[in-house]
Parts: structure tokens; sequence; C-alpha cells
């Protein structure tokens, strides 16, 4: 029961700080809409059972079955992982990513922060979503425009702070 609790304080605290940062991000409905599948029981059952406070749940239950079927209902119903923008490609004849809408790409700026500020706690830095993107960058299925994009927005965070990187980010309304 206390991971319930747990589970719900902590994703609770992430969608708050995601809210506050979209706001600061010119995104203000993003940031009310974002991550509510997170309460459906499809996501919320399994990440409460999974729930260990400093990683996400989804990787514990992927360790114990092989795939999260949070993460698998997740990505399906939140346009701002790009995992979600994928699509068949009538010339590769494969199933490819596909360029994110500006927006949404904003609102996993804003969500990749959060994330790291909730299971990093007192040891952040606006190093780390940086970081945390540039190790998983091998592995990844992003469309090339969309993660150079959200790169891009994660080296001023790093670089110059996060006030520096939304007053940026609010400029920028397509790819340029």
């Amino acid at each position: 029961m206390s991971n319930a609790f747990g589970h719900f304080y902590t994703i609770t605290r992430h969608k708050h700080k995601v809210f506050i940062h979209c706001l600061k991000a010119g995104i203000p409905l993003r940031g009310l809409l974002h991550d509510l599948s997170k309460y459906s029981m499809a996501e919320f059952v399994p990440g409460a059972r999974f729930y260990k406070g400093t990683s996400s749940p989804n990787e514990a239950e992927r360790e114990n079955y092989g795939y999260s079927s949070a993460w698998m209902h997740h990505k399906g119903r939140n346009r701002h992982h790009f995992e979600y923008w994928t699509d068949y490609n009538p010339q590769t004849k494969r199933v490819g990513p596909v360029r994110m809408p500006v927006k949404f790409v904003k609102e996993m700026f804003c969500d990749r922060m959060a994330a790291s500020k909730i299971y990093q706690g007192k040891n952040y830095t606006h190093q780390h979503p940086l970081e945390y993107f540039q190790r998983g960058m091998a592995n990844r299925s992003i469309h090339p425009e969309t993660s150079a994009l959200l790169e891009s927005w994660l080296i001023i965070l790093a670089e110059q702070g996060e006030n520096a990187a939304f007053r940026h980010i609010r400029k920028i309304k397509d790819y340029e």
C-alpha cells in the first residue's frame, strides 16, 4: 500500500513540475494535460507495484517481464514521447520515426528536466538531462531533426541555465 502512495506522490510531484516548466515554455495547456494517463489503472497499478522512488517503475517492470505494459500504454497516448511518433514509411517499407510537432518537443524538454529533478533530487544539475539524453542516443529511434532540436535546447540548459533555455524555447514556433 505504501508503494501506491509513494508512486502517487512521485507522479503528482513530477506532473506539477512539468506544468510549471510548460508555463515557462509558453505551452500551459500541454502542462495541464501532461501524463494524465499515469493515473489510469493500466499505468498506475504496475507503477505502484514496481515503485522504487529512485527510478522509473517501468524499468523494474521491464526487468521482471521483459517489457513494460505501463510504458506500452503510456507511449501510445502521450504525444510528448518520441516513441509515439512512428509510422510506416512507404519508401523504406519499414516503421520509422516521424518528426514531432514543436509543441510536443517543448513538452518533452519540460518532461525530461522535471524527471531529472525528481529522480536526482538534491544532486540535480542542469547538465543531467543532457547527459541522460546523450547516453541513450545510440539506441534511440527518433527523427534526426527532432533529436537535434531537443539536444540543442538541452545544451542551452546545461551551458546557460533554465532561464536562458526557456527564453529561447518560447521564441521557437517551428523547426528552423
